[in-house]
């Protein structure tokens, strides 16, 4: 019998299960990786899309790489954030629980990305590897939180908002304490809260579906 090999997406969505499940922590290729979960707005159908990525932390900075492995192009995500520098960040905190924040990307270029990426390459010598192989510069995106103001109330509605709806719609997960299936309700009864989060709530909580929200909100300045 052919052993199932993952795609792309399936591959991602386990790791995406995984570090929520397990408080920001994965085993595996990535097991002892600093790793977080970035998600973007899609370019093209304005949808949220979730990657894990690996990360450096400089001063008050967060630091992700579009390695791509290597690869010839550079990862989707990264052209969504050149599209819409913003998007949410969940990052472990080291204690079992998950941050989750709005920020801002911005491309590194220059001396400044040369110096960020030797650090990482110091660290992992696999971005070394990854620069090697391919002929693109492997670009360098600084995420800074999204400083409180007019926008951090909108920021913070669509970063609870991707969490909780990932939550409803990924089905059973894992109990990390218990290593046991936890079962959230039938696809329907998930597809129906879904809905409510999109359509019931109001006032200062309220959660409109992101793709309007997005439209509607003015875009940050950058400095």
């Amino acid at each position: 019998m052919t052993e199932h090999r993952p795609g792309p997406s399936e591959f991602n969505r386990q790791v995406i299960e995984e570090f929520r499940a397990n408080g920001g922590s994965v085993g595996g290729m990535f097991q002892g990786a600093t790793l977080m979960l970035l998600t973007t707005t899609g370019a093209r159908s304005g949808r949220p899309r979730t990657n894990p990525v690996v990360y450096l932390r400089d001063r008050d900075r967060i630091f992700v790489f579009g390695s791509n492995a290597g690869r010839p192009k550079n990862p989707d995500w990264h052209h969504n954030l050149l599209a819409d520098p913003r998007c949410t960040v969940e990052i472990g905190t080291g204690d079992g629980q998950i941050a989750t924040y709005a920020a801002t990307a911005e491309p590194v270029e220059g001396a400044e990305r040369d110096r960020i990426y030797d650090i990482q390459c110091r660290r992992d010598p696999a971005f070394t590897a990854y620069q090697a192989g391919t002929s693109r510069t492997i670009p360098v995106i600084a995420l800074t939180r999204a400083a409180p103001g007019a926008g951090e109330e909108r920021n913070q509605a669509i970063a609870r908002f991707l969490v909780r709806v990932h939550d409803d719609l990924r089905g059973p997960r894992r109990d990390p304490r218990r290593g046991r299936r936890l079962l959230r309700g039938t696809t329907r009864q998930r597809a129906g809260r879904a809905v409510r989060l999109r359509a019931t709530a109001s006032g200062p909580e309220a959660r409109p579906a992101l793709p309007a929200l997005l439209r509607r909100a003015p875009r940050p300045s950058h400095q």
